[in-house]
């Protein structure tokens, strides 16, 4: 989605022109299916086959993906809540993870990381390791995002970013020249376009 009059709020609190709905990819069987497999290649190529011995979807975006990625894989499927339900075991991880395996943390998609952080720290809390998350989508204009994630042990594996997007937006001329000049200054310059809204 591109609106510039409206700009749509990030996870991350900042506001975007630009915003990627990957959750309605489960309601489309043909196009979900493929990406997972190339999610799924993705991850073998550059983490290796014998990398992982459990798959946790972070709630809620994450949990079909890590199920369609853990099928795939062969593997144990979990996933991480973002805060202990408060009831029962107040757990946070829901599934069998054990002290020592090696998690692949699955989710539709990251802005900036943050959010991946804190279930990162969940699974490694556990006494399992997590050194890997994939995602479908990578927005990919905050530099210090595969730095912040580097910085707590963790690699980035992804399908596409909004460069891919709007690489294919104007290809197609699905919009207006003005409109996708508007999002490319976003693009290039996310915390200067928000300052310039004011």
């Amino acid at each position: 989605h591109f609106n510039a009059d409206e700009p749509f709020t990030l996870a991350s609190g900042l506001p975007s022109p630009t915003y990627i709905d990957c959750r309605k990819l489960i309601s489309f069987p043909r196009i979900r299916s493929t990406l997972m497999d190339f999610l799924t290649v993705t991850v073998l190529r550059d983490a290796g086959f014998e990398a992982f011995d459990n798959i946790a979807g972070g709630e809620t975006a994450g949990i079909p993906f890590a199920a369609l990625v853990a099928e795939r894989m062969a593997l144990p499927m979990t996933y991480v809540r973002k805060k202990p339900k408060g009831y029962g075991r107040n757990a946070r991880i829901e599934g069998a993870m054990s002290e020592g395996q090696r998690v692949l943390l699955v989710e539709d998609l990251t802005t900036d990381g943050g959010s991946k952080l804190s279930f990162v720290d969940a699974i490694r809390d556990t006494g399992a390791t997590c050194a890997h998350t994939a995602v479908i989508f990578y927005y990919g204009i905050f530099p210090e995002t595969v730095k912040t994630l580097g910085d707590h042990g963790v690699n980035l594996h992804y399908l596409c970013t909004w460069w891919d997007v709007l690489a294919e937006a104007r290809e197609q001329g699905t919009f207006s020249k003005d409109t996708l000049d508007g999002v490319e200054r976003f693009l290039n310059d996310p915390r200067g376009w928000q300052e310039a809204r004011k």
